[in-house]
């Protein structure tokens, strides 16, 4: 087995407005526990270092393990406001040390250990041109649970220093190789109250 301290850093991104839910789903209880601490517990199975990154860390330093590291999602020069997840995942990966870094969303409930693992041990016989390991779903790819290459960080800035904020429309201009996966409820995420009964039927 891969030695998670050597090779593997994570992000979770919590900085979605959560309009559609109503609430902040970082902080909607599971079994009594809020989303993005299930989420952090899961992905400190897999990392040596947790990063998550909020416009926010105030209202999440008090749920998170204390092996987390909360950094604060900026708007860019001459903004006021946060760009969405492909600028706040370029800021988490600034600080990032490990060859790669596992990328999460903070609403994925049903995200098991063991098949992270399982999708880590693939990194090292990855090709050294592609630049991540993702799953890919009807739309496009799935970017927010899957590993990238610390590497990508200069074109990824460049991308966005032109304009650009689509993870999808980024992707489609360099390698990326498919994670083939088993069961796709684990790539569930709960964006609406009817997300969270159906999460229910799957418990």
């Amino acid at each position: 087995m891969m030695s998670k301290t050597e090779l593997l850093s994570a992000i979770i991104l919590a900085g979605g407005q959560s309009s559609r839910m109503g609430q902040d789903k970082a902080l909607i209880p599971l079994q009594g526990i809020p989303l993005l601490r299930r989420v952090s517990e899961v992905a400190l199975h897999c990392a040596s270092e947790v990063y998550v990154v909020t416009p926010w860390p105030e209202r999440y330093q008090n749920l998170l393990p204390n092996a987390c590291r909360l950094l604060q999602e900026v708007p860019l020069p001459g903004q006021t406001e946060p760009h969405g997840p492909l600028v706040g995942f370029a800021q988490g990966l600034a600080p990032v040390k490990t060859d790669w870094v596992l990328l999460l969303a903070c609403d994925l409930p049903q995200l098991q250990v063991n098949v992270l693992q399982n999708w880590a041990t693939q990194l090292e016989k990855t090709d050294k041109n592609v630049i991540a390991l993702l799953p890919r779903h009807a739309k496009g790819w799935e970017p927010l649970c899957g590993f990238y290459r610390r590497q990508c960080l200069p074109i990824l800035f460049d991308f966005i220093n032109e304009g650009g904020r689509s993870f999808q429309s980024w992707l489609a201009q360099h390698p990326v190789q498919e994670l083939m996966i088993q069961d796709t409820r684990i790539l569930f995420n709960c964006n609406t109250p009817a997300d969270l009964e159906r999460l229910a039927s799957y418990q």
